[in-house]
């Protein structure tokens, strides 16, 4: 098998579960990550539709079930916290806004790390440089000496730095990156970060509560799996801003601004992001590219199409891309030509749904207006019913509109010949 040597840049949900595969398949991946280790906590992320069929082939669902985070659905509430609206888990199968499979996204990428044990890990560091010729891609990276790698993979989020170097050229992206028209903003930020508050994690009841105030600002808590956790996010509709996303301090005075006074329990979520360690800030943004792959370079993930938070099925692209991705390499025996093509085939329609955003966008997720506050609570609390029923189920049954391949595996892996070949030598 041809080009077997392959880097991966990112070690989140994408990469580590793209490295699986390879692994599986016979190939030798390696992965690069930003981060100095594996970032805990995190926002729960949903396992819907074809995204769970990927974690069977894995075998990794009873691991996964015996980590999910405890949620009886999501419910709107008003400023002195009684719910106005729900949507318990059970009203769409178990597909709904929130899953039947919701687990934390530390947790399924520590799940996803624990799978590819085999697989060497470059943490702290990040790629600087692609050099690509006939024979393969000589990589730069910030920290480590520069490598040879036959593939690279950029699975390394929506700041990609592979995307940037591959595929871009300066242009004004999402936090004054460079884009050249690939980042489609949607209109509004987002943070999200844990609270440790033991009774406002008792007051949710195991319900995702969430609260929109005017001016489109949006105060979401959901149970965490650790007691005593809340896993509280923030957004809110705005004109583009220019900001440092390292800037944390910078970024939670913003947020403590845009939510002074907001209602609800807004005040402790903003005393409790102080303190966080693993706040994070974005804007709500599409990847939109042509092509998903250039030359021995390709994208996956958030890096190539991602379809926004407001979607839900980021995860779901991530996992279904990673298997597909390998799975296509294999069948073509390493000739990254043709799996790449087949790859983006295959992901394209899927991708496409994907980004197709619930009715309403960003508008329906951050009204601007108490009249639209309400008529969004009144629509909540028709969505069991038709027509809106049926609409939702369309966008909920997105997550599993493709029908997914069956690659067969190697009877032993790049990784048993190896031990095997150590055995003998010794």
């Amino acid at each position: 098998m041809d080009n077997t040597d392959i880097l991966v840049s990112g070690g989140g949900i994408a990469g580590p579960a793209l490295a699986h595969w390879l692994r599986r398949h016979g190939f030798d991946p390696t992965v690069v990550e930003r981060a100095p280790g594996p970032r805990p906590g995190g926002q729960a992320v949903d396992l819907r539709g074809a995204s769970r069929t990927v974690v069977e082939r894995m075998g990794l669902t009873e691991r996964v079930r015996a980590l999910c985070v405890e949620q009886r659905g999501i419910a709107l509430v008003d400023r002195r916290g009684r719910h106005s609206a729900r949507i318990p888990v059970e009203l769409f199968e178990g597909e709904g806004i929130v899953s039947e499979v919701e687990i934390l996204r530390g947790d399924l990428a520590d799940v996803l790390r624990e799978a590819t044990d085999d697989v060497e890990y470059l943490w702290d560091d990040t790629v600087t440089a692609l050099a690509e010729d006939a024979d393969g891609v000589t990589v730069t990276f910030e920290n480590a000496p520069a490598r040879r790698f036959a593939l690279v993979v950029g699975a390394d989020g929506l700041h990609s730095a592979v995307r940037r170097l591959a595929f871009e050229t300066p242009g004004g992206g999402p936090g004054g990156g460079k884009d050249r028209g690939h980042y489609h903003p949607l209109g509004g930020y987002h943070s999200w970060f844990t609270v440790h508050d033991p009774a406002l994690a008792r007051d949710l009841d195991s319900w995702f509560l969430m609260y929109n105030a005017p001016g489109g600002l949006v105060a979401g808590a959901r149970p965490g799996r650790l007691p005593g956790e809340v896993k509280a996010s923030l957004g809110f509709r705005s004109a583009p801003l220019t900001y440092d996303r390292h800037d944390d301090d910078a970024l939670k005075l913003l947020l403590a601004d845009r939510f002074a006074g907001a209602g609800w329990e807004v005040d402790r979520l903003l005393a409790g992001m102080r303190t966080a360690e693993d706040f994070a800030f974005d804007s709500f943004g599409q990847i939109r590219l042509d092509h998903y792959s250039r030359g021995r370079v390709v994208l996956l993930g958030d890096a190539g199409y991602s379809p926004s938070p407001l979607t839900g099925l980021g995860t779901s692209l991530a996992l279904v891309g990673a298997y597909l991705l390998a799975g296509e390499l294999a069948a073509a025996d390493g000739d990254f030509r043709t799996a790449f093509a087949r790859y983006e085939e295959l992901m394209r329609p899927y991708v496409t749904q994907a980004q197709e955003l619930p009715p309403g966008g960003l508008n329906g997720y951050a009204p601007d207006s108490a009249v639209m506050i309400r008529l969004r609570a009144a629509s909540m609390r028709w969505m069991g019913r038709w027509p809106l029923r049926n609409l939702l189920a369309a966008q909920f049954a997105k997550a599993d509109a493709i029908d997914l391949p069956d690659y067969p595996l190697p009877a032993r892996t790049t990784a048993a010949r190896v031990t095997a070949a150590r055995v003998t030598a010794a």
